[in-house]
């Protein structure tokens, strides 16, 4: 079981991380302000998670104006599903190995 825990994604093994990369995993896209109420964290808790996500090349982060207010907008990218998957089926194996099924 140790080992299984141990192949676990650790950047997404985090609830605000997880978190973000499930909203989006089933959203074309999200805004900052709706990330940050659906996971009801403030802009520097979600700043910050956000980043690391975008780093990893997991999220893309679109910055733009709708008239004079800024807009940011994140997409879960291609590496990002394919990370996802992978951690939620290292997950599920996790999860059978300790209930013995």
């Amino acid at each position: 079981m140790a080992k299984g825990a141990a192949e676990l994604d650790d950047l997404i093994h985090q609830r605000v991380r997880l978190g973000i990369m499930s909203a989006l995993a089933v959203s074309e896209s999200l805004t900052f302000n709706d990330l940050k109420d659906l996971l009801e964290i403030t802009d520097g808790n979600l700043s910050v998670h956000a980043r690391k996500l975008e780093e990893a090349g997991y999220v893309d982060c679109i910055k733009s104006f709708e008239g004079r207010v800024p807009r940011t907008e994140y997409r879960l990218t291609d590496t990002g599903r394919r990370a996802l998957e992978e951690y939620l089926n290292r997950m599920e194996g996790l999860i059978r190995t300790t209930r013995g099924s």
